[in-house]
């Protein structure tokens, strides 16, 4: 039986939208005011999804010491209280929207706890930038890579019919 189980975190960082392939005028169309050149910042709700069997021993999808130190270590300590733009060097030469930053921290994530051993695996990650946006990100297939070769591997068995 498979379950789910999703932790919340908080972390606060700033940046600014701006593209330097743009011209200050284009810039200012795509981003608007989030292109102010002293940028702005927002207090994240990043939750982690993690999905897998019970483990009959404990009766727990994962052990949430090691989510959250992988949390802490790969998020929080990288992003908390950071300009994205100038301190984060994932974010050199890239556009640090909340798109970006949800994509980059599933797959930090994902580097992190795949070698966890008989642990659920890492099957989203959403990240709130305000309460009215939020974004979530399930991997380049949409969900995990060994999920998505088993979908693959369902599409060509025959449908049974009634």
């Amino acid at each position: 039986m498979m379950v789910s189980l999703t932790r919340r975190y908080r972390f606060s960082a700033s940046h600014r939208l701006h593209n330097e392939a743009l011209s200050a005028e284009e810039n200012a169309r795509v981003f608007g005011k989030c292109n102010s050149p002293y940028g702005h910042g927002h207090n994240y709700i990043v939750e982690v999804t993690v999905r897998g069997p019970v483990d009959p021993s404990t009766g727990m999808v994962m052990d949430l010491g090691v989510l959250d130190h992988a949390v802490e270590e790969e998020v929080l300590h990288r992003f908390d209280h950071t300009y994205l733009n100038l301190d984060v060097p994932d974010f050199q030469g890239k556009v640090p929207t909340t798109e970006n930053l949800c994509i980059q921290i599933y797959n930090l994530l994902r580097a992190r706890l795949e070698p966890v051993r008989g642990s659920a695996q890492l099957e989203k990650v959403r990240l709130e930038e305000t309460s009215s946006n939020s974004f979530e990100y399930s991997g380049a297939n949409g969900s995990h890579p060994e999920k998505a070769k088993r979908e693959k591997k369902d599409e060509n068995r025959p449908i049974a019919r009634n």
